[in-house]
């Protein structure tokens, strides 16, 4: 069980919310989050886009270093590289998430960590560049730096930040995406990480915990948390818009971005280069339907209805997993007679929804305005799960404060639940070895947070978090009775610049 948690608080993701991101908060949720090819999602699900490639021979240079608070990205033109790469059909982003978080109830101990990432994105406009329409190409990498405070303090499940990952220069995304039929459908091919289009809540976005990205049940579920931030795999993802108001998403990924082997499944693949297409496929497919019609969600709009987004998705994994209870011999894994080798089971699948909602808006022509979204998901084959249901709800209001329409102020919580099976197993070895070691069963957090827009290219975002039965209820690994890790209180800040 350490091994997993340890795991789990070594995954995921989350951040780089620039000024799209917010702009997007500020408009609600749209169909354009799909759809727009040239926008480069973030890990944990906050987008941004790249610096755009301008239309004309001269794109406009960056203003002096003087007015540097008011450009639209710190280094501006970078000397005149971004210019020159517009020319031809190039953007090129630059992200730096730091933040620094700690706890000062509950965990194996309280302290701070210090974690942070710094995402590079290279598009290419194929029509631009040498005349091929409705082409794009992709190539992103990260630098994970700092420690995670999930694995180092809390012993949660559901961690933290979602920046968390091994310290690593890795190749994230490599793909090329090519339109059709007027961009009515388009495909991508290559390496990818799935949490950029499948699962998401774009309210969800603004928080800084992990499974306000990536959720809960596939990060513990799937082989190495499936292939999401900071992992991705190689596969082929189609979309089509048959309506204004109707997207359908399906891909088919390799199920194991690390491969197999013993230890951090991140280790297993440091660099991200492992690209591997002889493993068990994953299959997911995601129904998107937005409201009103028109799909039109600014709040310029002329519809007077508010806006949402509601999406249905299952995933299905051909590989093998192992039963959380028993060996192949018919014992509990817990009884010292079992020869401790877990019964294999072909085949993996979950159901999921979203829902993302505006519920307020006094002034269709203002920023103001306050939403909700709830993410649920289900695993029924509990002999092969750890975890069997998650959920993640929240509000968000945008425009909290007269004369900030920029700034968001979110509350939202999760809870996620431990497969009957996986208990069963605790109360074996409560049977066998006579311990101490509590029973799991769930474990629930809140996150309140602000996130300010300073200027253009900086956000400044405090935070606080509190856990109720972290891990689900395990043991204290610092306690020598088994006393359960006491309920935990993170607080926190996250910085945000867009090079």
């Amino acid at each position: 069980m350490q091994r997993l948690s340890n795991q789990f608080t070594r995954r995921r993701r989350a951040l780089l919310s620039g000024v799209t991101a917010v702009a997007a908060l500020a408009a609600t949720p749209s169909p354009g989050w799909a759809q727009a090819a040239e926008t480069q999602a973030a890990p944990n699900g906050l987008t941004f886009a790249p610096a755009a490639a301008s239309d004309s021979p001269e794109p406009e240079t960056s203003p002096p270093w003087s007015t540097v608070w008011r450009r639209a990205t710190l280094l501006g033109d970078i000397g005149g590289l971004r210019p020159f790469l517009g020319r031809y059909g190039v953007t090129l982003s630059l992200q730096e998430t730091s933040e620094i978080l700690g706890n000062v109830t509950g965990g194996s101990h309280t302290g701070a960590d210090y974690d942070g990432l710094t995402t590079a994105t290279l598009q290419m406009d194929t029509q631009k560049a040498f005349g091929l329409v409705g082409g794009l190409f992709n190539v992103s990498g990260l630098q994970i730096h700092g420690r995670s405070l999930s694995a180092d303090n809390l012993n949660n499940l559901q961690t933290a930040s979602g920046i968390e990952a091994d310290r690593a220069t890795r190749l994230w995304e490599l793909w090329y995406q090519q339109a059709l039929w007027d961009g009515q459908v388009d495909v991508k091919i290559g390496q990818q990480s799935i949490d950029q289009e499948f699962m998401g809540s774009q309210y969800a976005s603004l928080f800084i915990n992990t499974m306000f990205g990536w959720p809960m049940l596939p990060s513990a579920d799937l082989l190495a948390g499936g292939p999401a931030y900071p992992l991705s795999s190689p596969g082929v993802r189609v979309r089509a818009k048959p309506t204004n108001s109707l997207t359908v998403l399906a891909g088919v990924f390799d199920d194991n971005p690390p491969g197999s082997g013993s230890g951090d499944s991140q280790q297993l693949d440091g660099s991200g280069t492992n690209f591997r297409v002889n493993d068990n496929p994953l299959v997911i497919a995601e129904l998107q339907f937005s409201t009103p019609a028109t799909g039109e969600m600014d709040t310029g709009s002329s519809s007077t209805g508010l806006p949402g987004v509601y999406k249905l998705g299952a995933w299905y994994d051909f590989g093998e997993f192992a039963d959380q209870r028993y060996g192949t011999d018919g014992l509990s894994l817990s009884d010292p007679s079992s020869n401790g080798i877990a019964r294999q089971h072909r085949g993996n699948y979950s159901v999921y929804a979203v829902m993302d909602q505006m519920v307020w808006r006094p002034d269709p022509e203002a920023s103001q305005s306050l939403g909700f979204f709830a993410r649920v998901m289900g695993a029924p084959q509990q002999d092969r799960n750890l975890i069997d249901f998650s959920l993640n709800t929240g509000l968000v209001l945008k425009a909290p404060l007269p004369g900030r329409d920029n700034d968001s102020f979110g509350v939202g919580g999760g809870f996620t639940t431990v497969s009957d099976r996986t208990r069963g197993l605790d109360k074996d070895t409560l049977f066998f070895s006579d311990s101490a070691m509590p029973v799991r069963s769930s474990e629930t957090y809140v996150e309140v947070t602000y996130q300010a827009q300073i200027n253009p290219w900086w956000q400044l975002q405090p935070d606080f978090q509190y856990t109720f039965n972290p891990g689900a209820g395990v043991s204290n690994p610092s306690s020598t009775n088994g006393q359960r890790i006491e309920n935990e209180a993170v607080i926190g800040v996250r910085t945000n610049i867009t090079f």
